[in-house]
């Protein structure tokens, strides 16, 4: 990995933001990004805003902290609500946004990366933002897919995004390859604000682990994968995965995520005690080592997962969420049509489907030797370039340039 270095000052300060309301996504996005930037050096302090809970279990890299911001949940229909506290929205957007802004006026960064919501939810990054308009650098970055593209359009007029850009921030990075499919695009930026794109390609290869650890296998011998995410609407794919036949010589490894229900838990439970060849865990760090050792991979198509698994190099089935957006349908579709994965669409999921992919992945005719991945044309290098990316930004902060006293 090339290493970046930093001039002047010494320490900068870096804050990441997001906003999670559904699944662990956006979260494990700013924490692969935070691992880049640790290849800065002096490697920058770092401070992550989230409202995950379970972003403190995960792998982050040194100078790396968490804030957590008070939780908020996603129904079945798309409407926000408070995940623990028994307060209406606009009072936990009130609480969420009075955190924010004591911690960033007090971490003070060179620069702030915020994640897909340029007034953060519910507008609550606006007082922090006018805060930090003169003294910061201020990037959002975008995945590679927002939604079905007349639907991403819409949102993102009604939300008044542009408005948001055009006032505080520097950058847009968009975390994808535009040769397959360009989100930007999409949303029908002026050409002012389309100046603003730096696509980075895929945050796929590269992503930080903990030095000198290397997780166990969940078993001694060959084995296929079963990913669903976070968990919290991953029960269909869950139930399919466990109750598919498995490839001859193989072993079923399931891992359910940290929100699924517990009653859907004690369910899959009673699976495993009738079937000896599969396994269940509810949550595991570092889930790419194992993604490395599986002879076929059967997930979701969150963001993370996809990218963790097309860098690893095992056959991908990809089971979208379709519902109550399109955004891991129309991801799988790009990706399946670059020649990256297969998709099976959710209204066709049963057992016998995953059997059928996983013996023709996992057996003596597929397995890694099938793999169709033509690397040299997919983008796969974004953390690679987030350190050259943030260090101009980092280095121009006004902060930065007039306060010495203003970093470590």
């Amino acid at each position: 990995m090339t290493v970046q270095s930093l001039s002047g000052l010494g320490r900068a300060r870096v804050a990441l933001y997001s906003h999670d309301a559904q699944g662990l996504g956006h979260v494990r996005r700013n924490l692969a990004i935070a691992g880049a930037l640790a290849r800065i050096r002096p490697a920058p302090d770092v401070l992550v805003l989230t409202g995950a809970p379970e972003a403190s279990a995960l792998t982050r890299p040194p100078g790396c902290d968490i804030v957590g911001l008070p939780g908020m949940a996603k129904d079945e229909g798309g409407r926000y609500r408070s995940r623990h506290l028994s307060v209406p929205v606009g009072e936990l957007v009130r609480l969420r946004s009075a955190t924010i802004d004591a911690a960033l006026r007090a971490f003070d960064p060179d620069l702030l990366i915020v994640d897909r919501h340029p007034w953060g939810f519910g507008r609550e990054l606006v007082p922090i933002l006018e805060t930090l308009a003169e003294r910061s650098r201020v990037v959002l970055g975008l995945r590679d897919v927002l939604d079905e593209p007349g639907r991403a359009r819409h949102e993102w007029a009604r939300d008044h995004a542009s408005e948001a850009i055009e006032r505080w921030y520097d950058q847009i990075w968009y975390y994808g390859d535009p040769r397959v499919h360009d989100a930007t695009a999409d949303l029908g930026l002026p050409d002012r604000l389309a100046g603003m794109v730096v696509p980075t390609g895929y945050l796929a290869r590269g992503r930080h682990r903990r030095p000198h650890e290397v997780p166990p296998r969940p078993v001694g011998g060959p084995f296929v994968l079963g990913l669903v995410g976070g968990g919290a609407d991953g029960w269909a794919l869950a139930r399919a995965f466990a109750t598919a036949p498995m490839p001859v010589g193989h072993v079923g490894v399931l891992v359910t995520g940290p929100r699924m229900p517990h009653h859907r838990q004690a369910e899959l439970r009673a699976i495993v005690r009738t079937r000896p060849e599969l396994r269940v865990f509810e949550f595991v760090d570092e889930v790419e080592s194992w993604v490395e050792g599986a002879d076929a991979v059967v997930s979701m198509g969150g963001y993370n997962t996809v990218c963790e698994v097309i860098a690893a190099g095992p056959p991908l089935l990809v089971v979208p969420r379709v519902r109550p957006r399109t955004e891991q349908l129309v991801r799988a579709e790009r990706l399946a049509a670059a020649g990256l994965l297969d998709v099976l669409h959710p209204d066709h999921l049963d057992p016998a489907a995953l059997g059928g992919w996983l013996a023709g992945a996992a057996g003596p005719d597929g397995g890694r030797s099938a793999v169709r991945r033509p690397a040299s044309t997919v983008d796969l290098d974004g953390l690679e370039r987030i350190p050259a990316l943030a260090l101009p930004l980092i280095e121009s902060a006004p902060a930065r340039r007039e306060e010495p006293g203003h970093v470590a």
